[in-house]
């Protein structure tokens, strides 16, 4: 099987959808031999911040000298963006020969016919089986969507984070905060160490009761705190004060997990400032112009992002290139970017479950300010658009950060449509 032909098979998955539960992937697992049983783990979940998070486990992890697996999704443009050792992505080669061996399991086994197994769950099992044969010491492991179903969570880490709890993925996860948070903490093992960094009281209480439930040390974290100043104030490659939070939380895993063993202050800041996560809160610079770049898709995240450009940017207004997936808030971006924007242009996400353009650029023209509101064609057309720019900030999904950094030449690679699912019926 080539490369291209691995592609097209994942990409077919796509139509299996997503199904929350772990019997499949448990499954596959099992006929691959169950990798996980070899590996240690960092599971990180939450609403926003966890590639962040990870990102910072991973860099302190490999400047400790561990050869370090990362496991992250969705991938901005390359599929192999998703499984990574030591930073290097799983070669071509290798996701050719898996997807070729685990195609035939599926097509010989009679266990599918009423579970296919999703994409997710293939490369998840993808994942696994690369960081065995790589023999990593850790596994760097990010949630998925939730925890409790996640195709994730069949694994028992060394240390379950969760960076905080927000209104996301409600159709999946529940109606309420307390009930996303029931499912965020369903990563929490007997025994196994649990850090967080939320602060609501009621998602805390829930936290707290699951673990307490399956005797698991708990520990919430506040990065204001004196003990974590020589950590929250180091310098970051990752900007924003949120990221100061995340990095302060990965310390604080790391510390619960041992994983690494006693580490002196000078290696975990080494590892925080040479972290590196691309597309979230990223300046490039083109032809006299400063963009951000930033994933940026809900409520929490826009909030942040917002303070993040006024304290990076003071007093200066921006152009707003933004598109949505129809499952987003966008109410939330008219609340806390258009008021900076000096000019916003709407465009469609290049995904089958994109936003409504038109609906968007309503939202952006009711919010408060004084801008223009346009919709653009493609995203060469929004480009064109926002000429006059000096500054220009594009977010409102990880799929569009993807395209624009193909299209600013940042990245190459096509691979976008993996991470596109459709609902299951």
């Amino acid at each position: 099987m080539m490369y291209s032909e691995a592609m097209e098979y994942l990409h077919g998955l796509g139509r299996f959808g997503l199904r929350p539960g772990l019997e499949t992937v448990r499954a596959l697992s099992a006929r691959c031999g169950h990798p996980e049983s070899n590996l240690r783990f960092l599971h990180v979940a939450g609403t926003n911040g966890k590639g962040s998070t990870c990102a910072f486990l991973e860099s302190i992890c490999r400047e400790s000298g561990l050869r370090v697996g990362l496991y992250t999704s969705p991938h901005l443009v390359s599929f192999r963006e998703r499984i990574q050792v030591n930073r290097e992505q799983i070669s071509e080669a290798a996701v050719a020969e898996w997807v070729s061996e685990a195609c035939k399991w599926v097509a010989e086994g009679s266990d599918w016919t009423e579970a296919h197994p999703t994409f997710f769950e293939m490369v998840t099992v993808m994942a696994l089986a690369w960081f065995a044969r790589q023999r990593c010491d850790v596994v760097v492991w990010e949630t998925g969507m939730g925890g409790r179903l996640d195709a994730t969570n069949l694994v028992i880490p060394l240390v379950s984070a969760i960076t905080n709890i927000g209104w996301d993925h409600m159709e999946w996860l529940g109606p309420t905060l307390t009930a996303i948070a029931g499912e965020k903490a369903g990563i929490i093992k007997p025994g196994v160490p649990v850090v967080t960094t939320e602060v609501d009281p009621e998602v805390v209480g829930v936290l707290r009761r699951v673990a307490d439930g399956c005797g698991a040390p708990f520990r919430q974290v506040d990065p204001d705190a004196a003990e974590w100043a020589v950590y929250r104030d180091a310098p970051l490659s990752l900007y924003g004060a949120h990221q100061q939070r995340n990095a302060v939380l990965a310390v604080a895993a790391m510390q619960a997990a041992g994983v690494a063993g006693p580490m002196e202050d000078s290696e975990m800041l080494r590892g925080l400032q040479r972290a590196e996560w691309p597309g979230r809160f990223q300046i490039l610079r083109r032809g006299g112009r400063t963009i951000v770049l930033d994933g940026a898709h809900n409520r929490p995240g826009f909030e942040v992002l917002a303070r993040a450009m006024a304290e990076k940017f003071p007093g200066q207004r921006y152009g707003l290139l933004v598109g949505m997936l129809a499952d987003k808030d966008p109410a939330a971006v008219g609340e806390h970017l258009v008021p900076g924007a000096s000019r916003v242009v709407v465009v469609r996400v290049a995904s089958n479950r994109a936003g409504d353009p038109a609906s968007l650029q309503g939202i952006c023209r009711t919010a408060e300010g004084q801008h223009p509101v346009e919709v653009a064609s493609t995203l060469a057309d929004a480009w064109k658009r926002l000429s006059g720019e000096g500054l220009v900030l594009v977010t409102g999904s990880l799929y569009l950060i993807g395209e624009a950094m193909e299209f600013l030449g940042e990245a190459s690679g096509n691979e976008r449509p993996l991470n596109d699912w459709s609902p299951r019926n």
